[in-house]
């Protein structure tokens, strides 16, 4: 039975992802900040206390595992993932692409999307750097999600115009590209596993989405 650790497993797309792998009767690891949700799957074993932005979350992490073996880990803030110690999946945003920004778009967001943009640099250098240990690394945007996070900021106005999917969605299409696709061809790649449909300036930037295929690999 694979084990599999979520980091940031509450809400939204990490809780999902939890979820549907306890689902798969796989071994699931959850962590939180402070306590566990309320209707958490049974099987979902919890870390609690865990703040990424603290020096000793790993520290907290790993006595909470007690020393059993990880096959994939995924931290949902600046995601990554890691299957059978051969794959590395850093989950990023469309955001993080200076080449799919565009006039229309305006400016604004600078702390979000440079953040997002640095986690792309981070999985390209890290795919030089584990290539030649087999270790391929992807980088993705997971698509337009329907969240608190993306409301807060007043983002649910374009959900129905933009095509946004609930972390239900979003983490069933992740889990089947990371199992499907994903593998040494793609590593130090950017893609959007939902393809074109997904990406707010597909067209303006990158032509006419009936052009494009899905999955659909992304510029820098």
């Amino acid at each position: 039975m694979p084990n599999v650790l979520v980091i940031g497993a509450t809400r939204g797309l990490g809780y999902q992802l939890a979820k549907q792998y306890a689902q798969r009767e796989h071994s699931v690891t959850g962590t939180a900040r402070s306590a566990k949700p309320k209707d958490a799957h049974h099987d979902i074993h919890w870390v609690t206390g865990v703040d990424v932005a603290n020096e000793d979350a790993g520290k907290k992490i790993a006595e909470g595992l007690k020393g059993h073996k990880q096959d994939l880990v995924i931290i949902t803030a600046g995601y990554f993932g890691k299957d059978s110690g051969s794959k590395i999946i850093i989950v990023s945003s469309e955001s993080g692409s200076i080449s799919l920004r565009h006039e229309s778009e305006g400016g604004g967001m600078y702390g979000h999307h440079a953040s997002k943009a640095a986690s792309n640099m981070v999985g390209k250098l890290l795919s030089l750097d584990l290539k030649d240990k087999g270790i391929a690394v992807g980088i993705v945007h997971p698509g337009f999600m329907r969240t608190e996070m993306t409301k807060s900021v007043g983002f649910d106005q374009f959900w129905d115009a933009g095509g946004a999917v609930t972390p239900e969605v979003a983490a069933q299409s992740l889990i089947k590209w990371i199992e499907e696709d994903f593998d040494m061809s793609k590593t130090g790649q950017y893609w959007a596993p939902r393809g074109p449909a997904d990406i707010g300036t597909a067209e303006p930037v990158l032509g006419a989405k009936e052009s494009l295929s899905t999955p659909l690999q992304l510029p820098w």
